[in-house]
């Protein structure tokens, strides 16, 4: 990408905002836009890194046999009254956007429980049929009160959500295990440190419900967690009646052996049992010819959240000072930015080309009217995890390469520079520092 065709705003790092800082640069590069309260529009480096961890989240689902599709984001009112849930989220808890007009009643999805179970009764209408796993990501609405932390709590989003059909509440709970554990992989692969935190059920239903927690003085939730165990209950819990039956399932025994932290919820599975299938009257048909309900479970991920978090955790500071984004190798959309002196530009078009060529994904700044000064503080805000330098001294067979979550530099051949097996072990710089 040519940093003179991105139109990028120019912004001093002194007025970025302390919290959410990571966002607030986007923001004020023109990468976010609020167009009010907690409804955004995103620029290219938030789509590319959503499309990334999109394709993440789809590789993992894929690997056990889950089935994408697409449910409808204009839901009629009378599916949400099969469920018994159109008053809940309209009058009594006033979460869903909903609009009359002549055509009729509507509501802009929340979630998509009351659709997922009629496509999946359509689908499914035998036990030879299940078990099954559809799943859909896409835009999800609701009103928040108060929308803050940018992406932490908006009032429109993009989650990854899914359901699960089974026959038995025993296959159902496999399931969710299966589930769960694919979580994690997503979770590993994406870098985040994850707390499976047990949580009140709310509005979905069902006995049984996981939040998948990442810890961050950000977060709004507060959670306490075992260190050991890697498993927590959400503060919110010791509020409810059955409080002890959370600390059973856990094999907790007194608040006092546990940590708290304030967290930023990622993901939420629930076993909802047949709460759904019997409510709307959908079953499918048994060995024995009968009727039964589904079970069913559901699960998702907030892609916004994930990318607020990967990007606040991705900030770079130099002696307290804010210097930009640092964004992880494997996640960055753009790997490298190259920044050149005038009289060096032909070189760096040379290398932009060639890189582009090995699909290695690059950012060339090639502005006119900014100094090379300018141009190398510019160089850490849109996330690359490596600046290409080409100064007097770059020769036509190596060039410095500077690590931007660290600083540290290293002169690296060009030809190594192309090869992207070697772009993923940092250009040898990591290695290097451990040998020291």
């Amino acid at each position: 990408m040519r940093l003179k065709n991105f139109n990028m705003k120019k912004i001093n790092l002194k007025e970025v905002e302390k919290n959410y800082t990571s966002q607030d640069i986007l923001m004020k590069l023109g990468e976010l836009y609020s167009f009010e309260s907690g409804i955004y529009g995103y620029g290219n480096i938030w789509t590319k890194l959503e499309r990334i961890v999109e394709n993440i989240i789809i590789e993992e689902l894929d690997k056990i046999d889950c089935i994408q599709v697409e449910f409808p984001k204009l839901q009629p009112k009378k599916i949400w009254e099969q469920s018994g849930r159109w008053n809940l989220y309209t009058e009594e808890n006033d979460i869903m956007f909903h609009l009359e007009n002549n055509l009729g009643e509507y509501g802009l999805a929340p979630t998509a429980e009351e659709c997922a179970t009629i496509f999946g009764a359509n689908r499914l209408p035998s036990y030879k049929n299940l078990p099954a796993i559809y799943y859909q990501i896409g835009e999800k609405f609701r009103k928040e009160k108060r929308a803050r932390g940018y992406l932490f709590r908006p009032r429109t989003f993009v989650m990854m959500d899914a359901y699960s059909f089974d026959k038995t509440e025993e296959d159902m709970k496999q399931t969710y295990q299966k589930m769960n554990e694919v979580y994690q992989k997503i979770f590993n692969r994406l870098g985040i440190d994850i707390i499976t935190t047990v949580s009140n059920n709310g509005t979905m239903g069902g006995k049984v419900s996981e939040e998948f927690q990442a810890l961050t003085e950000l977060g709004e939730d507060i959670i306490l967690y075992d260190e050991n165990k890697r498993m927590g209950i959400n503060k919110e819990v010791l509020t409810l009646e059955n409080e002890e039956e959370y600390f059973r399932k856990l094999g907790f025994k007194e608040l006092s052996s546990l940590k708290e932290h304030p967290a930023i919820e990622l993901g939420n599975n629930f076993q909802l049992g047949t709460k759904y299938s019997e409510s709307m009257e959908l079953y499918y048909q048994d060995e024995n010819g009968k009727k039964q309900p589904y079970y069913m479970g559901c699960y998702g991920i907030g892609l916004g959240r994930i990318i607020a978090t990967i990007l606040e955790n991705s900030l770079v500071k130099e002696q307290e000072q804010i210097k930009g984004i640092s964004l992880p190798i494997s996640l960055a959309p753009y790997k490298i930015q190259i920044v050149y002196l005038e009289e060096q530009k032909e070189l760096a078009e040379k290398l932009y080309s060639d890189l582009e060529e090995a699909n290695i994904k690059t950012i060339l700044d090639d502005r006119d009217r900014y100094s090379f000064g300018n141009k190398i503080k510019d160089a850490y805000l849109l996330g690359c995890p490596f600046l290409v330098i080409i100064g007097n001294h770059t020769t036509l067979e190596e060039v410095e390469v500077e690590e931007t979550k660290t600083g540290r530099k290293k002169m690296v051949k060009i030809v190594d520079l192309l090869k992207k097996e070697e772009m993923e072990n940092s250009y040898g710089i990591l290695e290097l520092e451990k040998r020291k």
